[in-house]
């Protein structure tokens, strides 16, 4: 993640009807908002290494043995599905 994807990830967890959360060079977050942050970079992180899986997927089908293209899909599929157990 580049620092302007973690910036615009911070400013959308927080509550627009608030005073704003970046201050004379400091982040104020309320724990709800803290809370929203991380999940927002989790979910981020997950999506970006289920897409590293999509790409080896995709890049290993056109290999001699099309089967053996499960392995990252399947580890696609695991890693986006963590995100239905994190933070409920």
């Amino acid at each position: 993640m580049t620092k302007d994807e973690i910036i615009r990830m911070a400013r959308e967890a927080c509550d627009p009807d608030k005073v704003d959360a970046w201050q004379n060079g400091f982040w104020t977050l309320t724990q709800e908002e803290l809370e929203r942050f991380a999940a927002l970079v989790a979910a981020a992180e997950r999506e970006a290494c289920a897409k590293v899986c999509d790409d080896k997927h995709h890049a290993w089908r056109w290999d001699d043995k099309p089967d053996s293209a499960s392995g990252p899909r399947d580890c696609a599929a695991a890693i986006r599905a963590r995100g239905n157990k994190c933070m409920n």
